[in-house]
């Protein structure tokens, strides 16, 4: 059997400030190490349920946060940024099952610790066929591709139930509950990973029970951008479309060139901050 792991850090438990999710945070290298233990627990139980190929991959930031030397000797890194499929690189269909772990919410999830939508500061929502995604189902559509079934969200409260919305049956493990942007009341680490292991366990044994998230083409992003500047750099790519002052689409038929135009789109309009 063989797992992908995508790890991210707002929704690790103990996690709920800017300045544990930054680099240059004060309390930046604290947050590296509670987010490698819960990947960690997440291989634990992957492992008991009888995984042999383990890929992580570093999807927060610079994609420079887990600890190499204290991550399990079972699992394999893919580390540093930018990568083509970003939060999703290392994901093929060979894996049998993906978890996701230390997710946030949506940039219009409420409430929910550090919601956004793959760049903050750039995007205000997306949408994929009409239907509004987070990072969990943008992410979960890119698995669906490869034909790879997501069977654990971890995160908080407001990410789980996104979670179960959006792709339907998939395990969860709620590790805080926000009571705002930067504040939450969390589990503490230890029982944290606890149920992290259990869950990833639990879902592995399961297997046949989950089924990957596609979506059927024709494939259409819609991003709401911060402001419209941004649109003015969006529309320098072939196929862009305007469809309001701060809103552009692009189409295709397939779900991985959709997937990189959304993130050349967000790229390029970052410049226009």
């Amino acid at each position: 059997m063989k797992v992908f792991i995508s790890a991210d850090m707002e929704g690790v438990a103990g996690v709920v400030h800017e300045e544990h999710v930054m680099r240059d945070g004060k309390e930046h290298e604290r947050a590296r190490r509670l987010m490698t233990q819960e990947v960690n627990a997440a291989v634990e139980g992957a492992l008991e349920a009888g995984a042999k190929t383990i890929v992580v991959n570093d999807s927060h930031g610079t994609m420079r946060n887990i600890i190499l030397e204290e991550l399990h000797e079972a699992a394999e890194l893919v580390t540093g940024s930018p990568k083509p499929l970003s939060m999703m690189q290392g994901i093929d269909e060979t894996f049998n099952a993906a978890f996701f772990v230390g997710y946030h919410a949506m940039a219009s999830g409420f409430p929910t610790i550090m919601g956004h939508t793959y760049h903050g500061r750039v995007v205000y929502n997306v949408k994929i066929n009409n239907k509004i995604m987070g990072e969990t189902g943008i992410n979960a559509a890119v698995a669906g591709y490869y034909n790879v079934p997501v069977v654990l969200v971890t995160g908080d409260e407001t990410v789980t139930k996104e979670a179960i919305e959006t792709l339907g049956k998939v395990e969860t493990v709620a590790v805080k509950k926000a009571y705002g942007r930067f504040a939450a009341q969390c589990l503490s680490p230890t029982k944290a990973r606890k149920l992290i292991k259990e869950a990833a366990y639990k879902s592995l044994k399961n297997l046949g029970t989950f089924k990957p998230f596609k979506i059927k083409p024709p494939i259409t992003f819609e991003i709401d951008f911060v402001n419209a500047g941004m649109t003015e750099m969006a529309l320098l790519i072939p196929g862009v479309k305007q469809t309001a002052s701060r809103t552009v689409t692009y189409t295709s038929n397939d779900l991985i060139e959709a997937f990189k135009t959304f993130r050349a789109i967000t790229t390029l309009a970052a410049t226009n901050i």
